[in-house]
């Protein structure tokens, strides 16, 4: 039986009461994990996720390896309980290997992998909590991981996703309104370069719309941005103390 489609914008307000342009509550930690090479942990809402970074270090199996540059491999994974409802499955589920591979190539074109032949740099993003917005928290906080371990990268990774919700452009969407909208745009950027590095489109848009959503899209990106340079900045503001 098919779900009735909840009204999700009442007077100008989303139902956590939310304006369309407003993003959700944002935490950001860098260093959170003792044995990783980098990491961070980036809530945003009910969304949690964690991401670690391993490297550069050899390459195994060595045949993978490349003469002229690093190789970046990513694993994205749903922790079991990181979902309401029955515990999904530990084997990767084809949307995970899909958003692995979504994640990887967001973040590759910041990376100066050159400087590392013959080497590969694991990024491993975890989600603990998902309530909407997972792909995009994950490149956020690799983004920050990949810092933290000390990657050369051309700019830090910000992405967010916007859509369509009852006719209405929106910033940020949680689980809810990607469930029931009209359309999910997810977008990562590197802002100090104005260069999108990902751009996906789940639903249908006008023209005008996209221009909307793309505008706001980014706006969203750039004060992530900074809540990452911020991030970063408290923790080796700390370390020097």
């Amino acid at each position: 039986m098919k779900r009735e489609k909840p009204q999700l914008i009442i007077n100008g307000r989303r139902l956590d009461g939310r304006a369309p342009q407003d993003l959700r509550p944002i935490k950001i930690e860098v260093g959170v994990l003792k044995n990783a090479d980098g990491s961070a942990i980036v809530e945003i809402g009910n969304t949690k996720v964690l991401a670690a970074v391993y490297g550069p270090r050899e390459v195994v199996p060595k045949h993978q390896e490349q003469i002229d540059r690093a190789i970046i491999r990513c694993r994205y994974r749903m922790l079991s309980f990181s979902t309401p409802g029955e515990r999904k499955s530990p084997a990767p589920s084809r949307r995970e290997i899909e958003l692995s591979k979504v994640i990887r190539e967001a973040l590759e074109p910041a990376i100066l992998s050159y400087q590392f032949p013959r080497t590969a740099i694991d990024i491993y993003v975890e989600v603990i909590n998902a309530d909407g917005g997972t792909r995009t928290a994950g490149i956020t906080a690799a983004s920050l991981a990949l810092a933290d371990a000390g990657i050369p990268m051309l700019d830090l990774v910000a992405a967010v996703a916007v859509g369509k919700v009852n006719g209405v452009i929106v910033l940020d969407l949680n689980e809810v309104e990607d469930m029931y909208g009209e359309a999910d745009m997810p977008v990562a950027a590197m802002p100090s370069l104005k260069r999108i590095t990902m751009l996906q489109l789940n639903g249908v848009l006008t023209p005008d719309e996209f221009r909307q959503a793309l505008a706001l899209a980014l706006d969203g990106i750039n004060r992530i941005y900074q809540l990452q340079k911020d991030a970063l900045r408290r923790k080796y503001v700390e370390a020097s103390e």
